[in-house]
């Protein structure tokens, strides 16, 4: 079998032998869905969950409210999630994505599809496998449901399940399954890392003008209450993105560059841009620069730090962006990391002004408390907190590359272009 397209989905290319491809609702003993009322919740009884809770290929059973046991079984008896099945959110933004069911115990659902494989014939497993791989084109047979996206149950029934013979399917489930758990034990580290470092920032740091919880061996002494203007020039740029005639060219360090990095090299992928000799002067990066995001369409985006670690003479900051200069008496990864704390956020978020746009003045920013020790203390407090940083950067490309390496398999396991070996006795 070749070309076989079926909703939106296609496979192209002749098949193995002993595979094929048939409709969901064939090879699902049930295909159907949760209530699409509002019970009323609870702080405990039976779990419930709805579409928020499916995320990464699981149920998030920590965050999920609960309902009573009457509404439980009502709701039961219409979807009886069982460990092997896989839920599917079918209504709203999250459309698409699943999570394997692998719990023993009683759960209801709202807005939220079940698949139930038949045994005979699917391994719950591989059918998440499969799902995972092609959830981004399932978006080709999402329909517009009122106000939200909608995934109808006669959509789900119809989507095409490619199935090699069943004992096939438990080996690449077992294969990616083993890639699934170095991916886990990587983001495991991560977690632990973000972790230490949130908890070293709540100890080292100051509480906004109170000391902090914990000193580091070998510091003593009084820490100083100022202000940002005294530890810090603050710039407020004004380069936008436009490239005029007769203006140097540079290299621009956009509002997303600080959003989503820890830190400004050099070598980042940079915006071309232009600006005036009195623009560069001013708003050119060294290093040691502490910059933060001065606008936002949410106030609890505004002062997100990142900090320069190197930089070149045609680096510029860009516009909705302020750059804190570290004077002689502060270390700029300390004050970084202040930035960071989560009572500095929420300083900051509190003094945003707008309605639909939020913006941070001069003023506010150089006024806010700072409470100091001495410029030995803060670079000890900086190199401690950065370690467990350094930490989280190290194994975010290690998951980047197992993902990738995963997906590429996945790809092709999944098609037959690729077979895992199985035992003689069960070769077709």
């Amino acid at each position: 079998m070749s070309g076989v397209t079926q909703v939106g989905l296609t496979y192209v290319g002749d098949l193995p032998a002993g595979w094929k491809i048939v409709p969901a609702g064939a090879a699902c003993k049930k295909v159907t869905d949760g209530t699409h009322d509002t019970p009323k919740v609870h702080t405990s009884g039976v779990p419930f969950i709805t579409a928020i809770h499916i995320k990464n290929g699981s149920i998030d059973f920590s965050t999920c409210q609960y309902v009573d046991e009457e509404t439980h079984r009502t709701i039961f008896s219409r979807c009886d999630p069982r460990m092997g099945d896989l839920t599917v959110v079918n209504i709203g933004a999250g459309v698409g994505e699943c999570g394997y069911v692998d719990v023993d115990f009683e759960f209801s659902l709202k807005n939220v599809a079940l698949l139930k494989p038949d045994p005979a014939a699917l391994d719950g497993e591989f059918l998440f496998h499969l799902h995972q791989s092609r959830k981004l084109r399932i978006a080709h047979v999402v329909k517009a449901g009122g106000a939200q996206p909608f995934l109808s149950l006669t959509e789900l029934r119809r989507l095409p399940i490619i199935l090699p013979p069943l004992s096939e399917q438990k080996r690449i489930a077992e294969v990616l399954g083993t890639w699934d758990r170095a991916i886990e034990t990587v983001e495991a580290l991560i977690a632990n890392a973000r972790a230490q470092k949130q908890a070293l920032m709540q100890q080292l740091l100051p509480q906004g003008t109170t000391p902090p919880k914990k000193r580091l061996p070998g510091f003593s002494g009084e820490w100083r209450e100022t202000t940002i203007e005294s530890v810090a020039s603050v710039l407020v740029s004004n380069v936008d993105k436009k490239s005029v005639s007769g203006e140097r060219p540079v290299r621009l360090c956009n509002y997303m560059d600080v959003y989503r990095s820890d830190q400004i090299v050099s070598d980042m992928d940079f915006m071309a841009a232009t600006a005036t000799e009195a623009q560069i002067r001013k708003f050119g990066l060294m290093v040691g620069d502490v910059i933060i995001t001065k606008d936002s369409e949410t106030p609890d985006d505004i002062a997100i730090p990142t900090i320069v670690q190197s930089t070149s003479l045609d680096l510029v900051c860009g516009y909705h962006l302020a750059i804190l200069r570290p004077k002689q008496v502060t270390d700029g990864q300390f004050l970084k990391f202040f930035f960071e704390h989560p009572r500095t956020r929420h300083f900051f978020a509190s003094r945003a002004n707008g309605a639909t746009r939020f913006g941070l003045t001069v003023g506010a920013i150089e006024t806010a408390p700072i409470n100091l020790p001495s410029l030995a203390e803060q670079k000890e407090i900086g190199n401690v907190i950065l370690t467990a940083e350094t930490e989280i950067h190290r194994l975010n490309p290690i998951r980047s590359a197992l993902r990738q390496e995963k997906a590429a398999l996945m790809q092709q396991l999944l098609t037959g272009k690729r077979r895992v070996k199985l035992p003689e006795s069960e070769v077709v």
